[in-house]
């Protein structure tokens, strides 16, 4: 706040302009003048303050007892500091330092939301890593989450103090006992829906509806293939997809995460560690290959996800958890008249009403028990390091929910 010089009248401190009214306080020019002025702003949070008694001369002064005195006032500032994991260089589960932040008071069109359950993706490893980059350095990673509304900026409507919202996407900086988001961004969240499972929905159930009904709109019949099917994205495909009327292939990695898949609706499971995935897909397939790969993967299985698609087949790669998958050639996709994209979340929750659209198909999803959230792993935020490196070590499976 600065220096603030307050000339005072002892007879009169409880008319200056700003300052709550109580029974008159008197300040005489003795030693307790000081503590006196300290108690009465300690009442009122005006506190913590520096008091300073300064002789000042006739023409400007105003009069405590029988001395003139200028009374100078040091006030820090008041906000909260909150606890937030940040990021000050890119590397590993390391770099993410528990530290105390100032996050500020919302501004016009930005509320303040105290997170109750955040959720982790594997983006939030990308620009730990730097494959992404940001904007700052200093950072907070995160880009889901669920709380309540703890303040709103000037002037906003259509959302009030006690209302439980969530977001997936932008911005940055989830990762964090409270935020400052902007009102657009946020979602009212159903009273059926708790804040761990709204948390760990959002940014992986909208991924799953736009890959689904909007990327490549499965339909009855068609034949899907989902990499990491056991995954947060993954479970939620082979569940979508198996209600739209898709037979599901899901590959995965060991039994226990096969019995997921099957559970959430994978008609057939590869173990791509030990088997040939190309073949199975032709086997299960009658080498007719899939309608469309969902491949989360990237650099390990971009080849076998364009080998396994049938001619005019979509390979839709919304991921790289092993790595940028190399340059290809537009010669490889010639072969079989394939169609490639690169799709984000961002790019397709552009607008207001298509967040609205996606995140209300998504909540009426769960509703309907077509959607069953696996939140299989919680962590306290402060320990958001050993989730990050339980997630690469592909010992998660289903979602997991940081907790503040």
């Amino acid at each position: 706040m600065g220096l603030v010089k307050l000339k005072l009248q002892c007879q009169h401190l409880q008319e200056l302009p700003g300052v709550p009214t109580r029974q008159p306080t008197h300040f005489s020019s003795s030693s307790s003048s000081s503590s006196t002025f300290r108690h009465f702003c300690t009442d009122f949070k005006l506190f913590p303050l520096t008091v300073k008694r300064v002789p000042i001369s006739s023409s400007s002064s105003s009069t405590l007892g029988t001395q003139k005195y200028n009374l100078s006032v040091r006030a820090s500032a008041t906000h909260d500091m909150v606890k937030a994991i940040r990021v000050h260089e890119f590397g590993g589960p390391e770099v993410l330092k528990w530290e105390d932040v100032d996050i500020g008071e919302p501004k016009e069109g930005e509320i303040r939301v105290k997170n109750k359950a955040i959720g982790l993706n594997f983006i939030d490893v990308y620009y730990r890593k730097g494959v992404y980059k940001t904007s700052t350095m200093p950072f907070i990673p995160g880009m889901e989450a669920c709380g309540v509304v703890t303040a709103v900026g000037p002037g906003l409507t259509g959302r009030q103090v006690g209302d439980i919202v969530a977001y997936g996407g932008a911005p940055m900086g989830s990762y964090a006992e409270e935020q400052i988001l902007p009102a657009d961004k946020v979602v009212p969240v159903p009273e059926s829906i708790g804040p761990v499972i709204a948390a760990s929905i959002m940014l992986k159930g909208m991924t799953a509806q736009y890959l689904l009904r909007r990327t490549f709109k499965v339909e009855r019949g068609h034949t899907i293939l989902v990499h990491a099917a056991a995954g947060g994205v993954g479970s939620l495909l082979c569940q979508w997809g198996n209600a739209l009327g898709a037979t599901v292939i899901g590959t995965v990695s060991t039994k226990e995460k096969a019995a997921q898949a099957k559970d959430d609706g994978a008609h057939h499971v590869i173990f791509y560690k030990e088997e040939d995935s190309v073949a199975r897909v032709n086997e299960i397939t009658s080498c007719n290959g899939v309608d469309v790969v969902y491949d989360s993967v990237g650099k390990d299985t971009f080849e076998v996800s364009l080998a396994c698609l049938k001619p005019r087949g979509y390979m839709v790669c919304f991921g790289q958890s092993s790595g940028a998958p190399d340059p290809v050639p537009l010669s490889a996709l010639a072969a079989k008249s394939l169609f490639l994209t690169r799709p984000s979340l961002m790019q397709y929750n552009a607008t207001r009403d298509e967040l609205l659209a996606a995140a209300g198909e998504v909540f009426a999803n769960i509703a309907s028990g077509v959607l069953r959230v696996r939140v299989n792993h919680t962590y306290p935020l402060s320990q958001a390091a050993q989730a990050h490196a339980d997630l690469e070590g592909r010992k998660t499976t289903g979602s997991v929910v940081l907790i503040p």
